[in-house]
């Protein structure tokens, strides 16, 4: 996956600044992720204010296949890797990484476990604080919809050039 350099930018910050910064920094952050591209500023702010920052040591699972999946994460600082099922190699994650979007939408249970390779720094945006965001912003469930449309034409495309 790609890194963003604000993802970069904030791993690498004092950690008093980012306080200080806050919602802000947050924001910047959530707008390198494509699923949050698009939001308008002010509600991307909003999004930002709810989420927390996380830590998790070397070896530990950040969430794991089955379990059910409430929260999406950006990685800030450390790498992890994505450990999928059947045999398939493992993908690595690193600062400004993202998994967990489609917990985030639909609750669901996780397809993979992703495991901290070493000490990992992640912003944590939970399900249900979310979900109360989307039902008083409708600009915000528009923009997730149009960007979700997008990828499944984008799956569609992709399929019909492999049948």
């Amino acid at each position: 996956m790609a890194q963003p350099q604000s993802a970069l930018a904030v791993s690498k910050a004092r950690p008093g600044a980012v306080r200080r910064d806050g919602a802000k920094r947050w924001a910047q952050v959530l707008e390198s992720i494509p699923l949050f591209a698009a939001v308008p500023k002010r509600q991307l702010r909003k999004i930002a204010a709810l989420t927390r920052e996380a830590r998790y040591r070397r070896g530990t699972a950040i969430v794991r296949a089955g379990d059910r999946g409430d929260d999406f994460y950006v990685i800030l600082d450390g790498s992890a890797s994505v450990v999928r099922p059947r045999g398939l190699p493992s993908i690595s994650l690193g600062p400004g990484s993202h998994f967990g979007e489609m917990a985030l939408i639909d609750g669901e249970v996780r397809s993979a476990t992703v495991m901290a390779e070493t000490d990992v720094q992640c912003l944590r945006l939970s399900r249900a604080p979310f979900l109360r965001l989307v039902r008083s912003e409708p600009e915000v469930a528009v923009v997730l919809l149009r960007h979700l449309a997008a990828r499944v034409r984008e799956l569609q495309s992709r399929a019909q050039l492999t049948a």
